[in-house]
């Protein structure tokens, strides 16, 4: 099996003829008829790539791709569009959508799509491995060393108003009984935030003082989605803690979290 797309289409013929041409090159095939549907496919199976439809009754395709963008980062969107639809689409791509056809689209212009998808994938899954193989092995080599470095903050532990504290040497946070456990980057990214509240940092900035290296301006993003989505579902155990950390487009992000005194 070559990998798994999941086809999004209110038409039932256009969802079908998709799901044909896919499943004669050896893709594994879920349709979907509307976004409702499509979200639940997400929150239940791993795709590569989702192929999704503008225009759609009830949730549109833009609103199902900013939600699939919490639910299942890594899966790569080629959205269908109408001609009518055409600026919408880039201005997806903006956002971080893969691709966009227009509407027929030939089978070879399909396939070429979702190959490059596919391709995409697999070129942040790769990323991603090399920075955990890279965080695991600075962690061995400042416990071997000693090198373990010191908060810039004047306390390890930080109050963020209502109870709720963070401990950047424990990488924890919580309120009266909820507790939530960071990783090593989860609480480097937590640190740079907390130091830089208010200021929008960039991609690049996030990435080079959370990992330690540069990046080109479309990397910076695609490494630092998924950090950033597994920190904001941790978060979200406290109260306004989904609201924290504030996406600038085109940008960053920036920590809007209120630091106030018990």
């Amino acid at each position: 099996m070559k990998g798994n797309i999941l086809v999004v289409d209110d038409e039932a013929s256009a969802r079908n003829s998709l799901a044909e041409i896919l499943r004669l090159e050896g893709y594994r095939v879920i349709t979907a008829e509307s976004g409702e549907t499509a979200l639940q496919h997400l929150e239940g199976d791993t795709f590569d790539v989702m192929l999704l439809d503008i225009k759609m009754p009830g949730m549109s395709g833009l609103r199902v791709m900013e939600k699939a963008a919490r639910i299942a980062p890594e899966c790569q969107i080629i959205l269908l569009t109408a001609h009518g639809s055409l600026e919408s689409a880039i201005e997806a791509l903006r956002y971080g959508a893969h691709d966009y056809l227009l509407k027929p689209a030939s089978p070879n212009e399909i396939l070429a799509s979702v190959r490059q998808g596919m391709d995409r994938r697999s070129e942040s899954i790769r990323k991603k491995r090399l920075l955990e193989q890279m965080e695991t092995s600075l962690r061995q080599l400042k416990d071997a060393e000693g090198m373990e470095q010191p908060a810039n903050v004047t306390s390890a532990v930080v109050s963020l108003g209502q109870g709720i504290k963070v401990d950047l040497d424990r990488r924890e946070i919580w309120q009266d009984d909820t507790k939530v456990l960071l990783t090593p980057t989860e609480g480097k990214l937590m640190k740079v935030l907390l130091e830089n509240q208010g200021r929008v940092l960039t991609h690049k900035e996030l990435v080079f003082q959370v990992q330690g290296y540069q990046t080109t301006d479309w990397e910076a993003p695609e490494i630092l989605r998924p950090l950033v989505s597994r920190l904001r579902r941790k978060l979200a155990a406290f109260p306004g803690g989904k609201s924290w950390i504030s996406n600038v487009r085109g940008t960053g992000y920036v920590f809007d979290g209120l630091m106030n005194g018990d």
